[in-house]
């Protein structure tokens, strides 16, 4: 038996759901993928799949088996692909993490972009702004945003998001717009945003001319994730500060309107990180590269919305 290939066959078999769909995406006869899923299991002498008339499922071993094997051919793509001098085609499986409003807002409407330039790049995508074990869950890069805490990560700066305060028009009419940033430590309430490394609630930044305030804001109510922040801010739960293209359509709707605007919200960083263990791969470092190109897009869109209602 050749371990690799069946190894190989059995991570298909796991993804796809069943031994045919399996086959017809490696060209193999069914009867193929079957008996080299049989001749793993006899070698392994444990069961790694039970099988049923109309699906599949993964046993505990088998899951187990699955995480180890995705691990161990993603090394070998990866080696394999340090090996040729080729840059232009990298492929293979890229496990990237990221917070959900990224996603939907900023890497999925482009990503048909990326499987043009990269076809053969399969992406999986997991979105939440969550603490990973990059080893344990096979990840290989998570795009973050903010002070980066954890110093056993290696970070790429990809580039930096404009930030303004926003509140809705029902806590206007309710509260007032508010006239400086201490107003959001007295008078006014904010929406928190938890920090999922530090467990904190954001403290929030304001700067005009050489004048710099730090404030910890008043809330009723903290979340941590981006989309539901926002969300809050629209019910009028208190005020957000957020990335301007977050909240582009439901500034467009109304649902939202900025405040101190003779402030400034500075920007927000992003970062790509990923573990020290793990060298920079050929796949990683094209996802980076067509990263920081979208940031760079979002601001030159963002700088022209500017000056378009400055004149």
């Amino acid at each position: 038996m050749d371990q690799l290939s069946a190894m190989r066959v059995f991570v298909r078999v796991v993804e796809t759901g069943n031994f045919t769909r399996a086959a017809a995406t490696l060209n193999m006869p069914k009867t193929t993928v079957t008996n080299l899923v049989q001749s793993l299991e006899s070698h392994l002498r444990t069961t790694l799949l039970n099988r049923t008339t109309r699906k599949v499922m993964v046993t505990t071993d088998g899951a187990l088996y699955y995480e180890r094997a995705m691990q161990i051919i993603s090394e070998l793509d990866e080696l394999d692909g340090s090996m040729s001098n080729s840059q232009s085609q990298p492929s293979g499986r890229l496990r990237v993490e990221m917070a959900g409003a990224f996603a939907d807002l900023l890497v999925i409407p482009n990503l048909c972009d990326f499987h043009t330039r990269f076809p053969q790049i399969r992406l999986d995508i997991g979105v939440g702004d969550r603490l990973v074990d990059y080893i344990a869950e096979n990840v290989d890069c998570a795009l973050r945003a903010g002070t980066l805490t954890d110093q056993s990560l290696i970070a790429r700066k990809v580039g930096e998001i404009s930030m303004s305060a926003y509140a809705a028009p029902l806590y206007i009419r309710k509260f007032g717009a508010p006239e400086r940033p201490q107003d959001l430590e007295e008078d006014h309430l904010a929406v928190g945003y938890l920090n999922a490394q530090s467990s904190r609630v954001r403290s929030l930044e304001f700067h005009r001319d050489d004048e710099t305030v730090e404030i910890t804001p008043r809330y009723v109510v903290s979340v941590n994730d981006a989309r539901t922040y926002v969300n809050a801010a629209i019910s009028g739960m208190g005020i957000a500060q957020s990335p301007r293209f977050m909240v582009k359509e439901a500034v467009e709707k109304g649902e939202l309107v900025e405040v101190l605007s003779d402030w400034h919200c500075g920007s927000l960083p992003l970062y790509i990180v990923y573990p020290q263990t793990r060298h920079l791969s050929n796949k990683v470092r094209v996802f980076v590269d067509w990263l920081a190109k979208l940031v760079q897009n979002l601001k030159v869109e963002e700088s022209r919305e500017q000056m378009r209602k400055a004149s």
